[in-house]
């Protein structure tokens, strides 16, 4: 869901965009740090808030780091 926020940060598009890993951290709302495959060699990390259902909005992309591997620990940042 936050692919094409990705995309337009970075102006560019990703051909593959596949979710490996994840881990959450509940905040108000809960923030997903996603480790997120864009080429056979290339991952990105995803940090993504979904706030609380009632406030009825999706996920946003909050920030993310580039120039990861598959071997990267995926952290809280």
């Amino acid at each position: 869901q936050v692919k094409t926020q990705f995309e337009s940060r970075v102006n560019s598009t990703c051909d593959t965009f596949k979710a490996v890993a994840y881990k959450t951290q509940v905040v108000a709302g809960v923030n997903y740090f996603i480790k997120v495959q864009v080429s056979d060699t290339e991952y990105i990390h995803l940090k993504v808030f979904k706030s609380l259902p009632y406030e009825n909005k999706g996920p946003s992309l909050v920030s993310f780091q580039t120039g990861k591997t598959r071997d990267d620990p995926l952290t809280y940042f």
